[in-house]
């Protein structure tokens, strides 16, 4: 990674905006205050999501952003909406690949520089109360398969987050007021596995 100038780019949803929290407190805000704090210095994130956001929803909104060429990182983080939607599998598979392919080249054709995030389980919220919670674990489950398995193939990093969200069905710290977004608390455990790999590929050059 070029060590001046440090670029990142966060592709997702209200996981990636942080839906009910202080901007500083999502995960890329925090991230980047851990990796400036190692003297790793990164520019402010610059964020494409919002909540509520389907796959193919974020594509149509890189399009319609102003998007510099390349960045140094590029996380990815998207999927949730699909699952409470309703949507498919293989239409998940096929548009995912599409943003992991666009996220690659954003980060200047380096998978090394990409870092795909699993989907949180939010079945384990109090949101989900009513609902039938072993089946969107479930249905979450065969997402991150999916996403996990194209990570791998492309050979990006990928970071599981997703079994330290079912911790909140016993800490309700790790939520917003809302129930079911991440508070600062929970991002900052996403915030720091993602600044660790970074630091691997900034220290290997």
């Amino acid at each position: 990674m070029n060590p001046t100038n440090r670029t990142y780019l966060a592709l997702g949803d209200s996981y990636t905006i942080g839906e009910g929290v202080v901007e500083t407190e999502n995960f890329p805000h925090q991230a980047v205050q851990l990796l400036n704090t190692a003297g790793h210095i990164f520019n402010k994130p610059t964020i494409i999501a919002k909540t509520g956001w389907t796959t193919d929803e974020l594509q149509q909104a890189i399009d319609a952003a102003s998007l510099d060429s390349t960045y140094t990182m590029v996380s990815l983080l998207v999927g949730v909406n699909n699952q409470y939607r309703g949507r498919s599998s293989p239409e998940y598979a096929n548009q995912f690949q599409i943003l992991l392919e666009r996220a690659i080249a954003f980060a200047g054709h380096h998978p090394n520089h990409v870092f795909v995030l699993s989907i949180p389980d939010w079945g384990a919220t109090p949101y989900a109360e009513g609902r039938d919670r072993a089946l969107i674990t479930r249905e979450i489950d065969a997402f991150n398969a999916i996403n996990k398995s194209l990570a791998n193939e492309y050979g990006v990093h990928y970071i599981d987050i997703t079994p330290g969200t079912r911790e909140a069905a016993n800490d309700p710290t790790l939520l917003t007021t809302d129930q079911l977004h991440p508070s600062g608390k929970e991002y900052s455990r996403w915030a720091a596995k993602l600044a660790e790999e970074v630091m691997t590929v900034v220290n290997g050059g």
